[in-house]
């Protein structure tokens, strides 16, 4: 593991460098560009987004580093102070990704001078059926995989996608208290809020807000659409180690009346504060 570790280090280095010397008369003395998401909300779509300014300027050719707030095996949370030595360790023309919660600390770096962030959600009633099947059928060291694949049915396992499971040692909330502390992001101007919905209905406008958000703050040496084209070109769904469907509203062919139920009562203002309804009628 160790000497894994060393060669990706070494890889990763190494093609900054090369980057460096590819994009010389660019400044390689860019920010941080910061992709934070909801856990099953389009991570490693927007990751690939991020990485195709890598072909426009000196930015790395991989993400730096995942962080997320939570250990996948063991479902342990990470304390405060790993998130920011984990954002200490970013440096110019990096590009990373994170489960990143909008604590102080946190805010007060991802929204400093060092860092062009952004934020992906979904509707979280996508991310409820999303999770279901990332738990049972794609993740078999989840700290839930176990219990998820002792459950009856799918129906037993969006219900508790949705509630949690407020009786266990690890914590594991419903899906409205998951997303609370990532609501900060959203209160914060220097950070670009993506629904991942308009990346599949809309994705040309999309693309577009993501560039205009770097150039406000950085400019680059090439013409706009050929940064939209190198966007654009870096998607692949197939590189996505989590990537399933990739559509919009498929909690409609999963949810019962008894889910909707469910689902209005611990998170029916969260997805009007999220405007993805406009109120509980649905």
């Amino acid at each position: 593991m160790a000497l894994r570790s060393l060669l990706r280090s070494t890889v990763y280095h190494t093609e900054k460098i090369s980057q460096r010397l590819r994009f010389a008369s660019q400044s390689a003395d860019l920010p941080v560009l910061l992709g934070i998401s909801f856990p099953k909300s389009g991570t490693h779509l927007l990751d690939q987004i991020l990485l195709g300014f890598s072909n426009v300027a000196p930015f790395s050719k991989r993400l730096h580093s995942f962080y997320a707030e939570y250990e996948g095996e063991s479902g342990k949370k990470r304390s405060p102070e790993q998130a920011v030595s984990w954002l200490n360790s970013l440096s110019s023309c990096d590009i990373a990704s994170a489960h990143l919660f909008a604590r102080p600390e946190a805010v007060a770096r991802v929204c400093s001078p060092k860092f062009v962030p952004y934020f992906i959600f979904r509707d979280p009633r996508d991310v409820a059926v999303s999770h279901v099947f990332y738990v049972t059928d794609m993740e078999a060291r989840h700290v839930h995989h176990d219990y998820y694949q002792s459950l009856p049915d799918f129906n037993a396992r969006l219900n508790v996608s949705i509630l949690g499971r407020p009786d266990l040692d690890v914590e594991f909330p419903d899906i409205a208290a998951r997303f609370a502390p990532y609501l900060g992001w959203l209160e914060r101007d220097e950070v670009l809020t993506i629904h991942f919905e308009d990346l599949i209905n809309d994705r040309a406008a999309a693309l577009t807000r993501i560039m205009d958000h770097l150039l406000a703050r950085v400019p680059l040496h090439a013409s706009r659409q050929l940064i939209l084209d190198s966007l654009e070109a870096s998607i692949n769904p197939r590189r996505s180690p989590t990537f399933r469907s990739g559509k919009t509203g498929e909690w409609k062919k999963h949810f019962t009346e008894g889910h909707k139920h469910l689902f209005k009562e611990v998170a029916g203002e969260l997805l009007v504060k999220l405007g993805y309804e406009k109120n509980n009628n649905w």
